[in-house]
């Protein structure tokens, strides 16, 4: 079990991430939507290998921090047929939304492991699903889909993939219907109704969508910070949360996960900080289980650890 360091900062400014300038245009995206639409899945996935290949040479911040990523998962330097592999793995799941969005769900072979507790426990209550920048969060809408009785909502801050997403808007229009945006005033109640009404609500809980209170947790041999304010928005509203994520597992082939990491509608016994630092370290340590399993699944290109020092040093 990781254990969470006594570091623990504030945080006053944006993270380092969410100042990264979208790269490409809206017109190439919406070709390249078309494209694939037209296409097909099959015939427009080799078109992939040279993208994956642009960005291994000419995007040289993305470049270094998948090497850093990787060296620090696998255990030995990173090579570029490594760092390839990773971004075509990024690429694909991107051109994978196309078709997920546009309820295309036959083309895939998608796992579900978890289902059966979480149906238990979203028998009883609304939950939180806190994810990570890790595989795909639009095969989830796979689990929806196959059960139309649960309502699933995403909170998220979209404005640094604003482009992508008007995309995806083009491709489904009730694609950002069951988006609720963070960092307005009104979020955490608009979060709290869909709770009470009974929705999953998703956050992908690895990144800050503005200042927040930094904890500091081992990740794969380092130390990383990890925003605390969705883990004491959870303890607030009183819901459990379940980690999830969708993994990639080459080809067609998807996996998606679901783990009870904490219930929260439970009584609280002892401190609240503890409580949110306890519940934190699961979530590293589980976060960090997946990444080894899957090393090329990790989808955030800015130094994790590194950048994260810079953000809070005091």
């Amino acid at each position: 079990m990781i254990a969470p360091s006594r570091a623990t900062v504030e945080k006053a400014k944006t993270s380092a991430w969410m100042h990264r300038r979208e790269r490409g245009s809206s017109a190439l995206l919406t070709f390249m939507t078309k494209l694939s639409l037209l296409l097909g899945r099959r015939l427009s996935r080799p078109i992939l290998y040279p993208i994956a290949l642009y960005f291994l040479a000419a995007v040289r911040p993305a470049r270094i921090a998948s090497r850093a990523y990787l060296t620090h998962n696998l255990g030995r330097p990173a090579t570029l047929i490594d760092i390839y592999k990773h971004i075509l793995a990024f690429t694909t799941t991107i051109h994978d939304r196309v078709y997920l969005l546009n309820d295309q769900l036959d083309l895939f072979d998608i796992k579900h492991f978890g289902t059966a507790a979480l149906h238990r426990d979203h028998a009883k209550k609304g939950l939180f699903l806190f994810g990570a920048h890790l595989g795909s969060f639009e095969v989830l809408h796979s689990f929806a889909r196959s059960n139309p009785d649960i309502d699933i909502f995403m909170a998220m801050y979209p404005e640094n993939a604003r482009q992508i997403n008007r995309v995806m808007a083009s491709i489904n229009p009730h694609a950002t219907q069951n988006i609720i945006t963070l960092g307005q005033l009104d979020a955490t109640l608009k979060i709290n109704e869909k709770l009470q009404a009974g929705a999953l609500v998703g956050v992908l809980a690895d990144r800050a969508s503005g200042a927040d209170r930094y904890e500091s947790f081992p990740f794969l041999g380092r130390d990383a910070y990890f925003p605390s304010g969705p883990f004491r928005m959870a303890l607030m509203l009183r819901y459990p949360i379940y980690f999830m994520t969708g993994l990639y597992r080459g080809g067609n082939r998807y996996e998606i996960h679901f783990e009870l990491i904490e219930d929260f509608s439970q009584p609280l016994s002892g401190d609240r900080d503890a409580a949110v630092r306890g519940v934190m370290a699961r979530y590293a340590a589980t976060l960090e289980r997946y990444c080894i399993d899957t090393p090329f699944n990790w989808f955030n290109f800015f130094n994790f650890w590194d950048d994260h020092r810079a953000d809070h040093a005091e």
